[in-house]
């Protein structure tokens, strides 16, 4: 005797996983990623756009994707250096290098962060997440290829009152020599995003807490940026709920 039939929650269950696994192999997606520094409100600014119909972005990852970033860029710097006719010679130290398959890693990374990181769901349409850690000597190199790795990618730019960041967690710990070093290194960094959100033009986008905090209606143009319709009674009860730890 044959397996019993398929019940119809088995099937629908079957049918959904199948829609989410072919959403991923052909993601319809856009991208948009948070960019700021540590205790700047980010975390809310992630739930504004989660409280978007269709929105889902995620959280922190520890920059893990500057990873990815390295390994692909040292695969392409080492593809192109010497002769490609040597460098495909089993005898070479690097034999095989030169075939190196740029598009195929930008689509294979493009997979594996979709499935692995942002995991969007059926009815999502935008995806990303937000990160704290966008403080490296390559930054602008690394964000030209995450608009490589992901078409189209948007970038928001989050910032708030240097003084009322230097009071919280981290920002706070160590003597006055570290702390005025924190300080210095705040301020750089936010004009080096500053300077990122305006190289980048329509691609990017500025908010500061301390404005759309004092006023939500700030944040309208935030969402025609966006491309959504304005929500203030969203916005609002948004904000009425405590972010973050």
């Amino acid at each position: 005797m044959g397996d019993a039939p398929a019940s119809a929650a088995e099937v629908a269950e079957l049918r959904a996983r199948l829609r989410k696994h072919r959403r991923r192999e052909n993601p319809d997606l856009d991208y948009l990623f948070v960019v700021t520094y540590g205790r700047s409100g980010s975390t809310l600014v992630s739930g504004l756009l989660n409280a978007i119909p269709g929105y889902l972005i995620r959280g922190e990852n520890r920059d893990a994707l500057h990873h990815l970033f390295t390994f692909h860029r040292t695969m392409l710097t080492e593809s192109r250096r010497g002769s490609k006719e040597r460098l495909r010679q089993p005898t070479h130290p690097f034999f095989g290098i030169a075939d190196f398959p740029a598009q195929r890693s930008l689509a294979g990374i493009r997979r594996l962060v979709v499935d692995t990181v942002l995991r969007p769901e059926e009815d999502t349409r935008v995806t990303g997440f937000k990160e704290i850690r966008w403080y490296h000597p390559d930054l602008e190199e690394y964000v030209a290829w995450l608009r490589e790795v992901f078409p189209g990618a948007r970038f928001l730019v989050n910032t708030r009152a240097h003084a009322d960041v230097l009071q919280s967690k981290w920002w706070a710990q160590g003597d006055e020599d570290e702390r005025a070093r924190k300080a210095e290194h705040l301020e750089e960094n936010e004009e080096r995003l500053l300077r990122l959100a305006a190289d980048l033009g329509d691609a990017a986008y500025h908010v500061h807490y301390d404005e759309y905090v004092a006023d939500p209606a700030v944040l309208r143009g935030m969402y025609e940026w966006l491309g959504e319709p304005w929500d203030e009674e969203s916005v609002r009860a948004t904000m009425a709920v405590r972010h973050s730890v």
